[in-house]
This record gives structure tokens, C-alpha cells and sequence, in this order.
């Protein structure tokens, strides 16, 4: 059977290329070389009597003018772009590299400072070979004008883009906006549109991946093409992020009434494995660089409490957006693309949580703001499915619990309890005024 790329194979490599920055450079060379040549196809519509002469001289002139400025904002552009990703691995994560490096603008400006300068060696070449007539010269004119037009409101454009780029703030922004995309497409296909998978299978043959690294992608379309073909069932046991090494599965193939149909080797093919995590399929990632930023700014060496407390605003955003329930549309739309011979696990809500607060709540239980602003978060995602409540109680009792063991001050504690107090209301298993580590049950 050919292999088909599904929509959602297509989108990842997509986003490998948009993560690749000579992919854009090299498309806008060949457009510039084209354009460039292109312009003795005037010199064949019999209009060069009627159009201004344009003089090589003046030509070379500009063409010298524009090669020569742009090989050199070209350098700069480049050193610009290397320190705002320095910038960001050394303020923010290193994790957070490939969103700055993936930045349309930054890519888009590289792009066109490059193209401005091949298309000005490649018509220089042309003019002073005599390649062009009198409406090819006008025509090149027109198309340097056009082109030195592109470079300076794509340079103003830039220029503003770079001042940002790598900064904190916009790192931030660019981490959740990759992870509220993967969130969403988690939200609207809580299974990687396989069925539900109601408890775990015993038995099947163990599907392992050749390969050692992390789940990047699963396609779950292609996987459901092959168990047809190969009149089985697929129980996936690794989602995107989970490392996997020789001996440990990524999925179980069951049910085949002729196991000798099976090839557990293409059925592997399905799962893209590879060294680092990535952000497109994976939503708790994108939680764990969130939390690497914050427990980066609440170490001594940054002590930059502001920057955690921005991050839980971020994460409560991202929770109850992904807690929204789906509108019937997307629910239909989720039932009708299920592919009936993959089952998948939803993404567990507590493990969320885990990667979203573990690190805020250890770093930040002797930073009495941060403390305070973990019980609200957690307060405020209180409110949406019992799965989140649930897991919300759970950990204001553990970062109350830390701040007990971290805390000196007493006024501190009574702060930070009664605000514990609030989350947990009458829980049986709350923690009260004065309550320490031990003191509550599991």
C-alpha cells in the first residue's frame, strides 16, 4: 500500500521546514533569478518604442547601489537574528530556541535581503552583457524600483521585529501560543482522533520503535490504514512526548485472526520518533518550557518573581481554554473522523498539572507573592470539569505543604494558608491553620 501523508504528517513537516532557515532564502533566491530574466521577455512585446529609455549606465549604477547595500544588511540581519536566539536560550529555555528561530518575520526580512541581492548580481550580469533592450531595460527598472521598495518597508518592518525578538516577554508569548495550538487540537481530538482507549489491554504483540528518543508525532490515520490491511486492532501506548528505548512499546497490535499477516515494522512507521521533544503534538511540553522559564526566574541568580507570577496568569489562560467544552460541530466532527481500529489514551489532567505547577510551587515556597499567586491560579481552575478541580486541590495542598517546610516567617504562613483555606474548602483532606507536611491525608 503507497503511503499516503495524512493532514496531520503534513503539518509536522511542515513545521520542520518553517523551523529550517534556508528553506525561505533559497525559494526567494530562485523567484529573484527568475524575475531577473524575466524581464528580456519584454524586449519581445514590440513596446520598446514607446516606453522611456532607461541607459545602462543608470542601471549599473543601481543595481551596483542595491548589491552592495544589501550583501551587508544581509550580515547584519544574520548576527541580529543569532543574538536574539542567544538571547532567548539564555533568558528564557534553551527548549524555546526553535519558536524564535521559526519567526515569520525574522525569515521573511533574511529572505528578502538575500533575494534583493541575487537579483541585483543576476541582472548586473545581464546588463552588462547586453542581455537586455530597450523594454527589457525599462523593465528591470521597474522591478528594481519594486524590489528596493520590498527591502526598505520589509526593513522598518523588521527592524521593530527585532527589537522584541529573544526578549522574555515575546519568548513567553510565542511558548504559549505553540502550546494553546497544541492544546486546541488536543481539546477537538482528545484521542489523536483514534478511539478511546477504556482500560489497559493485556496481552498483543508489542510494537517497539528502532529508533531511541521521544514520540514526536503519531499518525494516526496511516496507522489505522495498515491494521485494516492487516486485518488487526492497534491499542497505542505511547502519546507524543513520551521517551521510548529498546524493549519499551509504543503501541500493541491485537485481535489479528493470521498474526502472519503483521508487520510490526511498518506499523512502527507510524510513530515519528526523534531527540527532542517538539511542540506540535505535544501540550505538556509546551507546560514544562512554561514552568523551566518560571523556575529560571525565581532562581537567586535571577530573582525575578514578576516573571512566575506572569507565567501562572499564562497557564490558568491555557487550562480553561482547554477545558471549554467542544460546541456540537466539533464534537460531531471529532465522532466522524475516529479511525475505529486505533484505540489512544486521553491526555491524563493531573500529569498536566504536574508539569504546569510541580516546578512553581518547589521553587517559589519561601517567595511569599508566588506563593499567594499559586493558590489563586489554582482557586481559579477550581471552577471548571472535576478532573481539573480535583487535580487543583491536590496540588495547593502540596504547595502549601512546601511552603510550611520553606516559610520562616509566620505572618507569611497565615497568608498563604488562608488563601489554601479558600481553594480547598470543606475537603476532608484540606489542610488547616498551623497544619504542616504530615498532617494531611493522601
Amino acid at each position: 500500500m503507497p503511503f499516503i501523508p495524512s493532514r496531520d504528517r503534513c503539518r509536522f513537516l511542515v513545521n520542520r521546514l518553517r523551523e529550517r532557515l534556508w528553506v525561505k532564502p533559497l525559494a526567494i533566491c530562485l523567484i529573484s533569478i527568475l524575475c531577473a530574466l524575466a524581464a528580456r521577455l519584454a524586449d519581445h512585446s514590440g513596446l520598446g518604442h514607446y516606453l522611456p529609455v532607461i541607459t545602462n549606465e543608470a542601471l549599473l549604477s543601481l543595481l551596483s547601489i542595491m548589491s552592495a547595500s544589501m550583501l551587508g544588511i544581509a550580515t547584519f540581519a544574520v548576527a541580529s537574528m543569532v543574538a536574539a536566539y542567544a538571547s532567548a536560550s539564555s533568558a528564557a529555555t534553551p527548549r524555546s530556541v526553535t519558536l524564535v528561530i521559526a519567526d515569520d518575520v525574522s525569515q521573511n526580512a533574511l529572505s528578502t535581503f538575500i533575494g534583493a541581492f541575487i537579483f541585483s548580481v543576476v541582472a548586473l550580469i545581464g546588463v552588462k552583457n547586453d542581455y537586455f533592450a530597450l523594454a527589457g531595460r525599462f523593465t528591470l527598472f521597474l522591478l528594481t524600483l519594486i524590489v528596493l521598495a520590498i527591502v526598505i518597508l520589509m526593513f522598518v518592518h523588521w527592524v521593530d521585529r527585532i527589537a522584541r525578538l529573544g526578549r522574555l516577554g515575546t519568548t513567553v508569548k510565542r511558548v504559549e501560543q505553540a502550546t494553546h495550538a497544541a492544546l486546541q487540537r488536543r481539546r477537538q481530538a482528545p484521542t489523536l482522533r483514534a478511539r478511546p482507549a477504556d482500560e489497559a489491554l493485556i496481552g498483543g504483540l508489542l510494537i517497539s520503535s528502532p529508533e531511541i528518543g521521544y514520540v514526536q508525532q503519531i499518525d494516526v490515520a496511516y496507522l489505522n490504514a495498515l491494521a485494516a490491511e492487516m486485518d488487526t486492532h492497534i491499542q497505542v501506548l505511547a502519546l507524543p512526548g513520551t521517551f521510548v528505548a529498546p524493549g519499551q512499546g509504543v503501541a500493541l497490535a491485537y485481535g489479528c485472526p493470521d498474526p502472519t499477516r503483521l508487520d510490526l515494522s511498518r506499523l512502527a512507521t507510524a510513530f515519528k520518533v526523534g531527540a527532542e521533544r517538539l511542540f506540535d503534538e505535544d501540550p505538556r511540553f509546551g507546560l514544562i518550557v512554561l514552568a523551566e522559564i518560571a523556575g529560571r526566574a525565581l532562581s537567586p541568580a535571577v530573582n525575578d518573581p514578576g516573571t512566575a507570577i506572569g507565567i501562572l496568569a499564562t497557564l490558568v489562560r491555557l487550562f480553561v481554554n482547554w477545558d471549554a467544552p467542544l460546541s456540537s460541530d466539533e464534537q460531531a466532527n471529532n465522532e466522524a473522523s475516529l479511525c475505529d481500529r486505533v484505540t489512544a489514551p486521553p491526555l491524563a489532567v493531573i500529569d498536566m498539572f504536574d508539569d504546569a505547577f510541580t516546578a512553581i510551587a518547589r521553587d517559589g515556597a519561601g517567595t511569599l507573592e508566588v506563593a499567594l499567586r499559586l493558590q489563586k491560579a489554582l482557586q481559579a481552575l477550581t471552577h471548571g470539569s472535576q478532573a481539573m478541580s480535583d487535580a487543583a486541590h491536590h496540588h495547593g495542598r502540596l504547595a502549601l505543604a512546601r511552603c510550611e517546610l520553606t516559610m520562616t516567617l509566620e505572618e507569611d504562613k497565615v497568608q498563604v494558608r488562608a488563601l489554601a483555606r479558600a481553594l480547598l474548602g470543606n475537603d476532608e483532606r484540606g489542610t488547616s491553620p498551623g497544619s504542616t507536611l504530615g498532617t494531611h491525608s493522601p
